[in-house]
């Protein structure tokens, strides 16, 4: 088990609903990245922006499945970031976890937000995902799931080390957005990797970013702050376990399910 786990956040503005001009800015991205790289975290909706058009919504066999198939591929890193689906007449915001040798695994978001009528143009997910790289196990979120803490929630049979959350969360919440990463950590003694988009969309939203990494107790590793920024970090096991061994709460949770 390697206990050093390599995260790239990629902090961007989004070309509304233009999915070719959007991938071809992180295909750029990625491809500046020097030193190590193993996971590269892309916000939601990277290739159109946080758009109720569902008419943008894919097949999964589309453009841009494949362009993160190659670009995971050529650029040996695990990749991740979600786009609008089309399955079985559904439309879903499906987060896609791409490895390099072309195995993906998804999440369909959870809890649409309603506020901005997601619910109405997309259908919510049911199930979980989780990932398994050198001995760490990644779950993840999008966006308005971190409102949620049931969901989210460690069990004894769903235990995880890093939560990944990929969002469009405006600037507005802002305060909403750093309290409730930093909650999630703690109450689930985590890493929380968080990616949200900067710039203004096509509604009129302006979005700050504040990606950042979270430890355990709930301490700010990192701060994108309110700019474009492509940044790297090593997230430590080791550490990550000493805490979890000092301070056993886990082990103190209520058992649930949720039906």
């Amino acid at each position: 088990m390697n206990s050093t786990l390599y995260f790239t956040l990629i902090q961007s503005d989004l070309h509304w609903e233009n999915k070719k001009e959007n991938r071809n800015q992180f295909q750029e991205k990625i491809q500046s990245i020097s030193g190590n790289k193993q996971i590269v975290i892309l916000p939601e909706t990277f290739n159109t922006g946080f758009s109720m058009n569902n008419a943008l919504s894919e097949p999964m066999n589309s453009e841009t499945l494949q362009w993160m198939t190659s670009t995971s591929k050529e650029n040996r890193v695990i990749l991740c970031g979600s786009f609008f689906v089309q399955e079985n007449n559904q439309f879903f915001n499906r987060l896609v976890w791409m490895q390099p040798n072309g195995q993906f695994g998804f999440y369909d978001k959870r809890h649409l937000f309603s506020f901005s009528k997601e619910n109405e143009s997309y259908s919510p997910g049911d199930k979980k995902f989780f990932a398994q790289v050198n001995g760490w196990k990644i779950s993840t979120i999008i966006c308005y799931d971190l409102r949620f803490p049931v969901w989210i929630r460690q069990t004894q049979n769903e235990r995880y080390d890093v939560l990944v959350c990929i969002a469009n969360w405006p600037a507005k919440r802002s305060h909403a957005w750093r309290t409730l990463l930093q909650a999630r950590a703690i109450e689930n003694q985590c890493y929380v990797v968080a990616v949200n988009r900067v710039g203004t969309d096509g509604n009129g939203l302006d979005y700050q970013g504040n990606s950042c990494v979270i430890g355990p107790l709930g301490e700010i590793i990192f701060d994108a702050s309110n700019e474009e920024t492509i940044h790297t970090l090593p997230l430590d096991k080791g550490y990550l376990e000493s805490i979890r061994s000092q301070f056993q709460f886990l082990n103190d949770a209520d058992d649930f399910a949720i039906l």
